[in-house]
């Protein structure tokens, strides 16, 4: 009986140091993460606070989703509580768990690490102070184009000293310990080219929730990564989610959508993404085994440049963050047209998104920052001979340098001498097996053409009178536009 005796007073202790345990861990976060947000002076999306369980309860609430499982239990002949099964997974599945002392601490400390040992950052501003007139209380949508998987990473960094971004991130980084790491910095998880209707409806809920609760969001509207370089073509389902909530009068006049593009002198993926536009007749299948191959290699090759001090970072990783655009003044010239988005049938509805998101991803192209290694790829491109004389390579950036200071593009370091961006393009064209010094010249290496045309690709827009050679001497196999084609098939009947 004694026995029996100390054994449950010795659990009722152990009970007990454990609670008092998870209450100090409870009282050291909060107070380590007030102390952070008041050391940072950044301003939180209060709702991102929100514990999970409370954000699936009210979207389990959902009048909207609620119609989309009666209708998928009607459709596909499974009971009601089957399908909200379903939902609750798929509702676990994208909802994130924001912490404030992984976004802040962890994240900042991670980002600028990695960051600083693989890029120079620069960011800018199309107008200085450009949130003047923006209400404290705004919904911003940041929509940027997507040429890295290191977006995520620079984009947030740049600005995390304003403000925490919510992005929605693709099924790539559904891995540990990248699922539990985007989903800690709020960022919530979307199924591409997933066509299920209730998916949709619960995600659609989701988005408008939180859009709805001034949730800061960041959105590549391009749908992934470019392949070749180029602006892809726009696609509007998350914005067009976003927008459902300028319904409300309320929530319509402090709704902005800010542009941002992004431009490197390196991006770590190029020749994985050119790989997979390698080929015409079949779609490229995702290896998993040999993306993990690839990835190891790559980090053993930089450890023994580490290693042995030959070392060099991949250049600029630059930013330039647009002028908002209002929702509300968007809105009000349609209904100046007499068009009413929101009154009017779906069919009609999308193509004016799709016109609005088409007008933005053009502010997107004329923001993208021109760094060293484009500029010097857009001259090489628009010569069509493999040797081209230094004197001559010189001359065509100082005249392209020229044609975007016109079209006021966002040329890095405008003031600094010609010869001295050439020189820090060379040395990454060099260390990159692109082109060769030969006498007077430099030779494009044949493994070389198609890095210069996926780096001329980010500006060639930019450029004018030069466009046009330029994608005369695309040395690309195939583009987005028609790997797309490829992967939708041919259209039906």
């Amino acid at each position: 009986m004694a026995r029996v005796v100390g054994a449950l007073f010795c659990l009722l202790v152990l009970a007990g140091a454990l609670w008092a345990t998870r209450r100090y861990a409870h009282g050291f976060a909060r107070r380590a993460g007030r102390r952070t947000v008041m050391h940072a002076r950044v301003r939180i999306d209060r709702y991102k606070l929100t514990r999970k369980a409370y954000v699936i309860d009210a979207l389990l609430a959902d009048e909207a989703i609620a119609a989309a499982v009666r209708a998928h239990s009607e459709d596909s002949g499974t009971t009601e509580a089957e399908t909200w099964d379903r939902v609750r997974r798929y509702l676990d599945e994208i909802v994130p768990f924001f912490n404030i002392l992984a976004y802040y601490r962890l994240g900042y400390w991670v980002s600028r690490a990695v960051l600083s040992l693989f890029y120079k950052v620069s960011v800018e501003y199309e107008r200085p102070d450009p949130f003047r007139g923006v209400p404290r209380n705004s919904v911003v949508i940041y929509l940027m184009n997507h040429r890295s998987n290191a977006d995520y990473v620079l984009v947030a960094y740049v600005m995390m000293g304003a403000v925490s971004i919510s992005y929605a991130v693709g099924e790539w980084a559904r891995a540990f310990p990248l699922e539990v790491l985007f989903k800690s910095f709020g960022s919530y998880f979307i199924r591409r080219r997933y066509r299920e209707p209730l998916y949709h409806a619960v995600l659609q809920s989701y988005v408008q929730l939180i859009t709805r609760n001034s949730v800061t969001q960041g959105i590549f509207p391009e749908g992934g990564l470019t392949r070749d370089g180029a602006l892809r073509p726009a696609k509007i389902g998350l914005l067009d989610y976003a927008l459902g909530v300028a319904r409300d009068p309320d929530v319509r006049s402090r709704m902005y959508v800010v542009p941002v593009g992004i431009n490197y002198d390196r991006v770590i993926e190029d020749r994985t993404l050119l790989r997979e536009l390698e080929t015409r007749s079949q779609v490229p299948t995702r290896d998993r085994v040999a993306q993990a191959a690839n990835v190891g290699r790559f980090v053993l090759w930089n450890l023994g440049r580490l290693v042995t001090r030959r070392w060099r970072r991949y250049g600029r990783a630059a930013v330039t963050i647009g002028s908002p655009i209002s929702v509300d003044s968007w809105l009000t010239g349609l209904e100046a047209e007499g068009v009413s988005l929101f009154d009017a049938p779906r069919a009609d509805r999308l193509p004016l998104v799709q016109h609005f998101c088409d007008a933005v991803l053009k502010r997107i192209g004329a923001i993208i920052p021109v760094t060293p290694v484009p500029l010097a790829c857009a001259a090489l491109q628009s010569f069509d001979v493999d040797f081209v004389s230094r004197e001559a390579l010189l001359e065509r950036m100082s005249a392209m340098r020229d044609v975007l200071a016109e079209f006021n593009a966002r040329v890095l370091q405008a003031d600094r001498d010609i010869e001295a961006t050439f020189d820090r393009a060379y040395r990454m064209l060099r260390m990159r097996r692109v082109i060769a010094r030969i006498g007077t010249g430099f030779l494009i290496l044949p493994n070389g053409r198609p890095l210069i045309t996926y780096y001329a690709n980010s500006i060639v827009h930019l450029l004018g009178p030069f466009g046009e050679g330029m994608r005369a001497r695309d040395a690309l196999p195939l583009h987005d536009w028609e790997r797309d084609a490829l992967v939708r098939g041919p259209a039906p009947g």
